[in-house]
C-alpha cells in the first residue's frame, strides 16, 4: 500500500502547521506548502518525509509549479488541505472593494485554483479527500465578519458541490468549521483591520466582536493538536467523511443551535412557503 501524500496550504503556522506534524506523525509524506518554505521549516524542523514548498495560492504559476513538485516527489496526492488565508475584521461600509478581492483572492478563488490543480490527478487514481478550511463563522456569523465569514460559507458550499461532482472518481471532500483555538490566528500577521475605519462603528456590535476575539487571543480553549488529530482520523478513516465537521464544543453547539433556529424560523411560513404552484 502506498504511504499517503498530504498537499497542505498555509503549512507554516496555526491550523496548517498541526496538519502538517500530525500527518508526519502518522507516517504520512506531507507537502507543506507556503510562501516562504524556510518557514515551514522552521515551524516543523526537518523530515524525511517533509517536502517544503513555496507556494502563494494567489499566483497561478506557483500552484502549477507546487503540484508538479510534490508529483515528481512523491508520484501522487491522496489528501488535500486548503488552509491557506487570513481574516480582516470590520465593518461591511468600512471595507473597500480592493481590501474585500484581496481577501477572496486568497481565501477564495486562490483556494479553487489549487483544488482545480490537484483534481485531475485525483481523478486519475480514483481516490483522494479534499478537507476546506472553513469556519463555524460562516454558518453562526458574526459582525464585523462579512468578508471572513462569507468567504468560509463560500467554501462550505464548494466542499459540498464537489462531494457531489467527484463521487464517480472516488473523490471525498468535507468542510472542517472550527471554533475558538489557542492558534495565532488573531496577531497582527493573520487579521487585519479596514485601512480607512469608521468612528461611527466604534460601539458598534462589530467592534464588539473584534475586541472580544482580539482580546481573547491565546485564551481560547480549543487545543488545535488535538483538533489536527480528529481531522487526520477522520481523513484516515475508511468511512466517508462527514460533509460538515465542527471543531471545538463551542463549534458544535453554534452548529446545532444554527439548523435548529433555521428549521424553527420557517415554521410559521412553511406552508405558504411551499404552496406556490402556478395555477393552471
Amino acid at each position: 500500500m502506498n504511504t499517503p501524500v498530504w498537499f497542505i496550504t498555509g503549512a507554516s503556522r496555526g491550523f496548517g502547521s498541526e496538519f502538517a506534524r500530525t500527518a508526519l506523525a502518522h507516517g504520512c509524506c506531507v507537502v507543506a506548502t507556503a510562501r516562504k518554505p524556510e518557514a515551514v521549516t522552521a515551524a516543523l524542523g526537518e523530515h524525511e518525509n517533509l517536502l517544503p514548498v513555496a507556494l502563494d495560492v494567489t499566483k497561478q504559476d506557483q500552484i502549477d509549479s507546487a503540484v508538479k513538485t510534490a508529483l515528481d516527489t512523491f508520484g501522487r496526492i491522496d489528501v488535500l488541505v486548503n488552509n491557506a488565508g487570513y481574516g480582516i475584521f470590520g465593518a461591511l461600509e468600512e471595507l473597500s472593494d480592493t481590501e474585500t478581492r484581496a481577501i477572496f483572492d486568497t481565501n477564495v478563488f486562490g483556494t479553487l485554483n489549487v483544488t482545480r490543480a490537484i483534481l485531475p490527478q485525483m481523478r486519475a487514481q480514483q481516490s483522494g479527500r479534499i478537507v476546506m478550511l472553513g469556519s463555524i463563522a460562516s454558518f453562526a456569523c458574526d459582525p464585523g465578519g462579512a468578508l471572513y465569514d462569507g468567504g468560509k460559507a463560500v467554501l462550505a458550499s464548494v466542499s459540498e458541490v464537489l462531494s457531489l461532482e467527484m463521487k464517480p472518481f472516488g473523490i471525498e471532500s468535507m468542510v472542517i468549521l472550527p471554533g475558538m483555538f489557542r492558534t495565532n490566528f488573531f496577531d497582527g500577521s493573520s487579521i487585519k483591520r479596514p485601512e480607512h475605519t469608521l468612528a461611527v462603528y466604534d460601539d458598534s456590535p462589530a467592534r464588539s466582536a473584534e475586541d472580544y476575539c482580539l482580546g481573547h487571543n491565546y485564551q481560547q480553549h480549543g487545543d488545535p493538536a488535538k483538533a489536527a488529530e480528529l481531522v487526520y482520523q477522520v481523513v484516515a478513516s475508511p468511512d466517508p467523511m462527514p460533509l460538515w465537521l465542527p471543531l471545538g464544543k463551542d463549534a458544535v453547539k453554534k452548529f446545532e443551535k444554527k439548523f435548529t433556529r433555521m428549521i424553527e424560523s420557517i415554521q410559521p411560513y412553511k406552508e405558504a412557503a411551499s404552496d406556490l404552484f402556478i395555477d393552471e
